[in-house]
C-alpha cells in the first residue's frame, strides 16, 4: 500500500472489528515488527514479561503489554532497530495445578499416568494457551517480534537454565539443606513468596501452661498454632529477664506427650511481649528454626506433606492438621493445661494456586545462598551504576529488600518444570551435579524441578542465545526497559538484577517502569472471587482495541494503581470517533490531493500558521513525556489538541479557505490538513494503532504502512508565536460571544450586532484581517469595530485581552441582570488578582521561581487588573 494517490473516501462510521483484524494480519505478513532489519540504526529492546500458560491474559495484562507497545512504535518510528521480543512462561505449579484439576474432572490423576505421560498432557495444555495468548496479543495490536519468540522450557533456555545451576553450585551459591519453607499441603511443594498469599483471618490465641519437672512450678507460653506443641524442643525466654533467671536450664515436661524439654535463653526474645516466655517448635516456625539451629536443639516433624500428623504426634497421628487443633485443644483444656483462648485477628499465609493454608516446615531442599549476589547489586545500585526506578520511590523498596535478604529456596516438588540438574549415585552414595544427563546403572536424577522464578530471572540475557555469544546477545543486551507491576519488584525484577549481573556483568536493563494494578471502579482489586474482573477481549468486542488501549495507557500514572472505568472507555471511543470524522471531512477537501502536492512553504493564512505552531508543540510534549514514561499527560495533550485545536477550531477555520474560491488559499489549506492530519496520525499511533492506519492509508502519503513512517519532529521553522497571538484572540472573541449567546438564550441561527473596541492599533489590525471569521463565527448581521466605538446602553458586554465587545441586545436583555453578571465575573478577576499579588509577595517563591515564571506572574497580574478596570468601568457605566 505505498501508493500516495487519493484513497476511496471512508466509511460514514469506523469499524474496528474489520479494520483491526485487516490491519494485524497486514503487519506481520509483511513483518513489519521485525527487528535486524535497520544494522545501522541504534537498537532499543524491550523483553515482555512473560505470561503465564494458565490461561486467559487479564486487564492488568493489557495495560502492561500497551504500554511497552507504545514505548517499541514510538522507537520503531524513530528510526531504532526496535525488538520487542515475545514469550510465554512454563509457570511451574500454576500450571500444574491446572492440568490436575482436569486429570480430576476426568477421573485420573497424575500419579495414574506417570511422569513422562502426565508431562505429555501439559505440554498439550501448554500449546493450546500459549495460542490462545498469541490470538489475545493479535486482538491488542501489540507488534512483537513473533519470528524471536521464546519459552522458559524451550531448548534454548533449558540450556541457560542448567548452565546458572551448575555455575552457581561450582561457586558454593547453590547448596542442598534441610530449612523452614512454605510448604503448600494440598500441592505436596515447597512455594516460593510470591505463591503465598497473606489473608487477615479471625483465630485464637492459646495461652498454655507448662508443668516444670521438678513439680514447683509451670511456665505460660502463648500460640495460634497449638498442635504445633507436639514438635517443641525448648521454652526460651530472655537472658535478662529476671522473671526466668533462675529457670534457665531448668527441665519442662511436655503435655500429652511426656516429652522433656529444657528451658533456654535467647535474646530473640522478647521481654516485654505477652509472658516472656516462647515455645520453640525448630521443624515447624522460621524463627524458631534459627533458635533451635543456635541451640542444637532437636527438630521433630509432627506432620506429613499433606498436612497430617504424624506417629511423632503420638495419640493425634493420623488426624488431619486442623482435627488435630480442635481435639488437642479440648484434650489440653481437660488436663488444665490451656487455662484461656483469647480471640485473634492475624494474617494467615494460603497457596496462591490451591488455597490451601500453607505451613511453615522443616525439609530438605535446594537454596541459592543470596547474600553474595545481593551485595553485588547493591553496590551497583549505590555507586550510580545500577538500574532507573521510575517512579524512583521503588528503588528504596527494593534496596530495602536485598539488604535483607533471605536464602531461596529454588526447589519445588512438581514434575513440570526445568528438573534439577543432580544425580545421586546409590552405590557410592555421591552426588553429581551436571550440565549434561548423566546416565548409569546407579544413577538417578533428583526428581525436583526449580523454582519458576529461576528461569525467568534469566529472562533478558536467555531469550536474546546466552551462554551462546550470539549475534542477538551482542546487539540488542542489556535491554533498554522493564515495564512490569510494583507487585513483583522483589521476586521478579530483583532476580533478575542479581543473575545478569553474575552472568553477563551488566545490569539487564536501563530502566525499570513500574505500573500499579488494575483495579475496579471503586478501587478494590479485581478477583473471581468478587466478580468484578474485566476480560479486555470483552472491552475490545464492544469499544475496539484503540478504546481500550487509550483508555488504559493514558489513565496510568507510573507507580499508582488505575481505576477501570467504562465511562472512560466510552470516552475514548468517542475520541476515536472524532478523530475518524476530522478525517472524513478532510478527505472530502483532497480529491485529487496527493503526497507530493503537500507544501507547507507556501504563503500560509494566520490560522493555517497557528495550526502547525500547535501541532509543532504537541509533537515536542509528546515525545519528551513519551521518553519520560508520563503516559497520561501524553494522552491529555494529544487529546487537547486533537479535539479543541484540530477539530473545533482549526477544521472550522479551514472551511472559508477550502470554500472561498481563492485557489492559492485553497491549495495551501489543502497542504496544512493533510500535512497536520499525518502527522496527528503518526503521534496517535502507538496509542491507537488501528485507526491512525486506517485513517494513514487514506490520507496522500508515502511507504507502506504507518507502523515504518518517521516519527514527527520539531521544527523550529513552523513557530508561529505571532499567529498564535492572533488566534488567541479571534478564539477568546468567539468564545465570548458565544458565551453570552448562551446566556441569554440566543442561538446561532439569529443574526446579532456586534461592536468592538481594542485596545490598540495592533489588535485593531488584526480584527481588520479576520473580519470574515469573526462574521462566520460569532453570528453577526453588523459588525462593527474601531477605537473610538463607545459602549451603547444597552449591551452585553465582555472583557477580553485585548478588546472589549459589545452585543447591543436592546429588549433581549434585563439590566439588572446584566449587572449582576459583570459582578460575578468582577468577583472572579478581584480574586484572581490577590492571588498573584499574594504570590508575587511571597519572597520565597520570587527567590526561587526562574525569571521566565515570575514574568509570566507579572503579565497575568497585568492583564487581570487590566479586566477588572474595565469591567468596574463598565458596571458604572450601565449604572449611570
Amino acid at each position: 500500500m505505498s501508493d500516495d494517490q487519493f484513497k476511496p473516501a471512508m466509511p460514514t462510521t469506523y469499524d474496528p472489528k474489520s479494520a483491526e483484524q485487516k490491519w494485524y494480519e497486514y503487519w506481520v505478513k509483511g513483518n513489519y515488527f521485525e527487528a535486524g532489519k535497520r544494522p545501522d540504526a541504534e537498537p532499543y529492546t524491550i523483553v515482555i514479561p512473560p505470561p503465564n500458560v494458565t490461561g486467559m491474559l487479564h486487564i492488568g495484562h493489557a495495560l502492561d503489554f500497551t504500554l511497552q507497545d507504545i514505548l517499541i512504535r514510538t522507537k520503531r518510528m524513530q528510526g531504532y532497530d526496535a525488538l520487542w521480543l515475545p514469550g510465554t512462561d512454563h509457570a511451574g505449579i500454576a500450571t500444574q495445578t491446572k492440568v490436575e484439576q482436569k486429570l480430576r474432572e476426568q477421573g485420573t490423576s497424575r500419579h495414574d499416568l506417570g511422569r513422562e505421560a502426565f508431562l505429555e498432557k501439559v505440554w498439550e495444555w501448554k500449546d493450546q494457551y500459549a495460542n490462545t495468548i498469541r490470538d489475545q496479543w493479535a486482538k491488542m495490536g501489540l507488534s512483537l517480534d513473533y519470528s524471536r519468540e521464546r519459552f522458559t522450557l524451550d531448548e534454548g533456555l533449558s540450556k541457560a537454565v542448567r548452565e546458572v545451576f551448575v555455575r552457581l553450585y561450582e561457586k558454593g551459591l547453590i547448596y542442598r539443606g534441610k530449612k523452614i519453607i512454605n510448604w503448600d499441603p494440598a500441592a505436596r511443594t515447597a512455594l516460593s513468596d510470591i505463591e503465598v498469599e497473606y489473608k487477615e483471618l479471625n483465630g485464637h490465641l492459646y495461652h498454655l501452661q507448662y508443668p516444670l519437672k521438678d513439680g514447683s512450678g509451670h511456665i505460660t507460653v502463648a500460640t495460634t498454632r497449638p498442635e504445633t506443641m507436639l514438635g517443641d524442643t525448648a521454652v526460651a525466654v530472655h537472658p535478662e529477664d529476671e522473671r526466668y533467671k533462675h529457670l534457665i536450664g531448668s527441665m519442662i515436661v511436655l503435655p500429652v506427650v511426656g516429652r522433656e524439654i529444657p528451658i533456654i535463653a535467647d535474646e530473640y526474645v522478647e521481654k516485654e511481649f505477652g509472658s516472656g516466655a516462647v515455645k520453640i517448635t525448630p521443624a515447624h516456625d522460621p524463627n524458631d528454626f534459627e533458635v533451635g539451629e543456635r541451640h542444637s536443639l532437636p527438630q521433630i516433624i509432627v506432620m506429613d506433606e499433606t498436612g497430617t500428623m504424624n506417629a511423632e504426634a503420638g495419640p493425634y497421628q493420623g488426624m488431619d492438621r486442623f482435627e488435630c487443633r480442635k481435639q488437642l485443644v479440648k484434650d489440653l483444656q481437660e488436663q488444665g493445661v490451656c487455662v484461656s483462648i483469647e480471640d485473634h485477628v492475624h494474617q494467615v499465609g494460603h497457596s496462591e494456586r490451591s488455597g490451601a493454608v500453607v505451613e511453615p516446615y522443616l525439609s530438605t531442599q535446594w537454596f541459592v545462598a543470596m547474600k553474595p549476589l545481593a551485595e553485588a547489586a547493591i553496590a551497583a545500585q549505590k555507586a550510580g551504576k545500577g538500574v532507573q526506578f521510575v517512579p524512583e520511590r521503588f528503588e528504596k523498596i527494593y534496596l530495602n529488600w536485598i539488604e535483607n535478604v533471605r536464602d531461596w529456596c529454588i526447589s519445588r516438588q512438581l514434575w513440570w518444570g526445568h528438573r534439577i540438574p543432580a544425580w545421586y549415585d546409590d552405590a557410592t552414595g555421591e552426588m553429581h551435579v551436571s550440565r549434561e544427563d548423566m546416565k548409569g546403572d546407579h544413577l538417578r536424577q533428583d526428581n525436583d524441578v526449580l523454582d519458576t522464578w529461576f528461569s525467568s530471572a534469566l529472562w533478558p540475557f536467555s531469550t536474546l542465545g546466552w551462554p551462546d555469544q550470539t549475534e542477538d546477545l551482542k546487539r540488542y543486551y542489556p535491554t533498554n526497559v522493564l515495564v512490569t507491576g510494583y507487585d513483583i519488584i522483589y521476586f521478579w525484577v530483583a532476580r533478575m538484577i542479581f543473575t545478569a549481573l553474575e552472568f553477563t556483568d551488566e545490569m539487564p536493563f536501563k530502566d525499570v517502569l513500574l505500573h500499579g494494578l488494575v483495579r475496579d471502579k471503586d478501587g478494590q482489586k479485581m478477583s473471581k472471587s468478587l466478580g468484578n474482573g474485566v476480560d479486555p477481549l470483552d472491552v475490545i468486542e464492544q469499544y475496539g482495541a484503540d478504546a481500550m488501549r487509550f483508555m488504559i495507557s493514558t489513565g496510568s500514572t507510573p507507580g499508582q494503581d488505575l481505576r477501570f472505568r467504562y465511562e472512560k472507555v466510552e470516552q475514548a471511543r468517542n475520541f476515536a470517533n472524532k478523530i475518524w470524522n476530522a478525517s472524513r471531512f478532510a478527505l472530502m477537501n483532497l480529491e485529487g490531493f496527493s503526497a507530493s502536492d503537500i507544501d507547507i512553504n507556501v504563503k500560509l493564512g494566520t490560522a493555517d500558521r497557528w495550526i502547525l505552531h500547535r501541532l509543532n508543540e504537541t509533537v515536542r510534549d509528546v515525545t519528551r513525556l513519551i521518553d519520560s514514561y508520563e503516559f497520561g499527560e501524553t494522552g491529555r495533550v494529544l487529546y487537547n489538541f486533537i479535539w479543541d485545536d484540530l477539530c473545533d477550531w482549526y477544521i472550522e477555520f479551514s472551511k472559508l479557505s477550502l470554500n472561498g474560491g481563492d485557489e492559492a488559499a485553497k491549495r495551501a489549506t489543502q497542504s496544512v490538513l493533510a500535512y497536520v492530519l499525518d502527522r496527528t496520525q503518526r503521534l496517535i499511533h502507538p496509542f491507537m494503532p488501528f485507526i491512525s492506519e486506517e485513517i494513514w492509508q487514506h490520507l496522500p502519503h508515502e511507504g507502506e504502512t504507518i507502523t515504518l513512517a518517521s516519527w514527527p519532529t520539531y521544527e523550529t521553522a513552523l513557530e508561529a508565536p505571532d499567529a498564535v497571538k492572533e488566534m488567541e484572540l479571534l478564539m477568546e472573541m468567539i468564545r465570548a460571544v458565544r458565551n453570552i449567546r448562551a446566556e441569554v438564550n440566543v442561538p446561532m441561527s439569529k443574526k446579532v450586532e456586534l461592536l468592538i473596541k481594542p485596545a490598540g492599533e495592533f489588535e485593531a489590525a488584526i480584527l481588520s484581517r479576520n473580519e470574515e471569521f469573526i462574521k462566520r463565527f460569532c453570528g453577526t448581521s453588523l459588525l462593527e469595530s474601531g477605537i473610538s466605538i463607545a459602549a451603547p446602553d444597552k449591551a452585553m458586554t465582555a472583557i477580553i485581552t485585548g478588546a472589549e465587545l459589545y452585543l447591543p441586545l436592546a429588549g433581549l436583555i434585563d439590566i439588572s441582570q446584566e449587572i449582576a453578571r459583570l459582578e460575578k465575573e468582577l468577583k472572579t478577576l478581584i480574586s484572581e488578582v490577590e492571588r498573584v499579588e499574594k504570590k508575587l509577595g511571597n519572597e520565597g517563591f520570587v527567590a526561587k521561581a526562574p525569571a521566565k515564571v515570575i514574568e509570566e506572574e507579572r503579565a497575568k497580574m497585568a492583564d487581570y487588573a487590566e479586566k477588572r478596570d474595565k469591567v468596574l468601568a463598565r458596571i458604572a457605566e450601565l449604572r449611570g
